[in-house]
């Protein structure tokens, strides 16, 4: 599959955003997630993609639709290897394998509020993330795809976020 339309689209991007940095900073679409009791919730995009999710049976759910977290670690995978496509095609790198696949390692008694044995508080998000990819282009050395994804991911936002542990400023309104 032919990069050049995306690299011609970046081009553009990056003459308008050289010419005008002021441009680059933007709010992003939000996401809007309305209750719809016990467990499920409705995800909702300004552009009428909707996205339904649910826990565990283990934890009041039904488990007939993704977690959050299972959102989380796909949001993560998503922008990584968006990211990496965008890269290669400014590079001029065609692509002939792109996969990415997020795993994570949870304690439940984060989620649930509950302390070690010895009282100490249970951390809440993942202790452990692993974003594995695979990556193939012909002609291009393994070291030089190395470099691409590296160059890559440490320009992804979602994966950034992440590694930067961006502050969660919490803004309540009592209804």
């Amino acid at each position: 599959m032919s990069l050049e339309p995306l690299a011609a689209a970046l081009l553009r991007a990056r003459t308008a955003l050289t010419r005008r940095p002021d441009m680059a900073l933007h709010d992003d679409s939000p996401a809007t997630v309305r209750w719809q009791g016990g467990t499920r919730n409705v995800a909702s995009h300004d552009n009428g993609t909707c996205v339904e999710t649910d826990m565990s049976t283990e934890l009041g759910g039904s488990s007939d639709r993704v977690t959050p977290g299972w959102l989380f670690r796909a949001g993560v995978a998503s922008c990584a290897v968006t990211t990496i496509a965008m890269r290669a095609a400014m590079d001029g790198i065609e692509l002939t394998t792109l996969e990415a696949r997020v795993e994570s390692r949870s304690d439940t008694r984060g989620l649930l509020g509950m302390p070690t044995i010895d009282g100490a508080p249970v951390e809440a998000a993942p202790c452990a993330i692993r974003l594995h990819l695979r990556i193939g282009a012909s002609g291009v050395s393994e070291a030089a795809l190395r470099a691409l994804v590296d160059r890559a991911c440490s320009c992804s936002p979602v994966p950034r976020a992440l590694a930067g542990q961006t502050p969660l400023d919490v803004a309540i309104e009592v209804a």
